[in-house]
């Protein structure tokens, strides 16, 4: 299997509920020029795979670039200023991921969206991210952009207790979920990817997720 059947309805939107869109190929003209930067990104903050506070390893690596970087560990899930692992300021969010996100959470009518914080997941064959809600952050009126880049997903969102019926959702390279108002804090999450090649990433899918955290004080 390859990624050849990739986005067959680019330029559609498909509706997941009240205030929560997939915008089908929405970042394909420029999906190039994200991985690129990517590879920068990586360059100055690397990839990792971090702790829960339960004391298991995420499958998926992650990074982060903006203001603001999520993190986790055996205290806890948090926001910082800082990358634990360098102990430098992460890196500055790109003028280029910064318009993308404004320019879909505006698509689907979210105006005014200024994110300080860019989550960057890396998947391989195998890899999941399990049912959760984005709760950790201050400003909670803020949509949520997903950028999807890479082999395909299987985008699970369901309701406000993770027992509530889920919707499966492909989502193929260029795709952009946008989730806010009252779907904000739906329960979400990733099914365990499917061996697959994507022409440019290879057996790797990566996934930009764009949030307002405002923490009016930052901890490291």
């Amino acid at each position: 299997m390859n990624d050849l059947f990739e986005n067959e309805k680019v330029g559609s939107r498909e509706r997941l509920g009240n205030d929560a869109f997939v915008l089908k190929g929405f970042s394909l003209a420029i999906a190039d020029d994200l991985l690129a930067t990517v590879a920068v990104i990586e360059t100055i903050s690397p990839f990792r795979h971090m702790m829960t506070p339960g004391g298991f390893t995420m499958s998926v690596a992650l990074t982060n670039c903006g203001q603001l970087g999520w993190t986790s560990d055996r205290r806890g899930y948090r926001y910082t200023s800082v990358d634990p692992i360098t102990g430098n300021p992460w890196p500055t969010m790109p003028t280029q991921f910064l318009e993308l996100a404004q320019a879909a959470a505006n698509e689907v009518g979210f105006a005014d969206f200024i994110p300080d914080a860019c989550l960057i997941n890396r998947y391989v064959p195998g890899t999941k991210l399990s049912l959760h809600q984005d709760k950790d952050e201050q400003d909670l009126g803020a949509p949520i952009v997903s950028v999807s880049l890479g082999i395909p997903a299987v985008f699970q969102f369901g309701g406000f207790e993770r027992s509530d019926p889920k919707t499966k959702t492909p989502l193929f390279h260029g795709d952009v979920v946008v989730w806010g108002g009252a779907d904000r804090l739906r329960y979400h999450g990733i099914l365990p990817i499917k061996n697959n090649t994507h022409s440019t990433l290879g057996e790797q899918r990566i996934n930009l997720t764009f949030r307002k955290a405002s923490f009016s004080e930052l901890k490291s």
